[in-house]
């Protein structure tokens, strides 16, 4: 703000003054140019300060603004219908059409209690074949590969 100012001007000032003023009264003028120093730097930090108050108001008045908008714009049933829509499908996005799906036949459970023990036996006998005589000489619970050996592990 003002102009710079050396070493040499300054003690010409400094000369100049002590002539003008005289050495009983400098101290005084000097105590009168640092309160007007200070009352100046005091006014520009007020003014800074007002102006960086403005500036923030009309930031938060713009944003003020803005929420309103988005407010009026975006209604809760908007995004409520946006959420519950069901997800597409990837016959959807390949543009497949795909076919409503057939339902699976109900299948009915019997309580075990109530359930029929199924044979070969029976089974050959509702088929109309002549049973098989291995199936019925091995005894119920037993698998059919129980003949077979069990697989040996070696340990690690």
């Amino acid at each position: 703000m003002l102009p710079s100012l050396g070493f040499n001007e300054i003690v010409v000032l400094g000369i100049l003054a002590l002539v003008v003023v005289g050495p009983k009264d400098l101290p005084l003028l000097f105590r009168k140019l640092g309160k007007w120093t200070a009352k100046l730097r005091g006014m520009a930090q007020e003014f800074r300060t007002g102006f960086d108050e403005l500036a923030r108001q009309a930031e938060l008045d713009e944003l003020k603004k803005e929420v309103d908008a988005l407010r009026r714009t975006t209604a809760l049933q908007e995004i409520r219908s946006e959420i519950t829509k069901p997800l597409p499908t990837l016959e959807d996005y390949a543009g497949i059409k795909s076919q409503p799906a057939i339902p699976p036949p109900a299948v009915t459970t019997t309580p075990a209690s109530e359930a029929p023990v199924e044979t070969p036996a029976a089974d050959a006998a509702a088929a109309g074949q002549p049973a098989d005589e291995e199936a019925e000489e091995k005894p119920e619970g037993v698998p059919e590969h129980a003949d077979v050996a069990p697989i040996a592990r070696s340990s690690p």
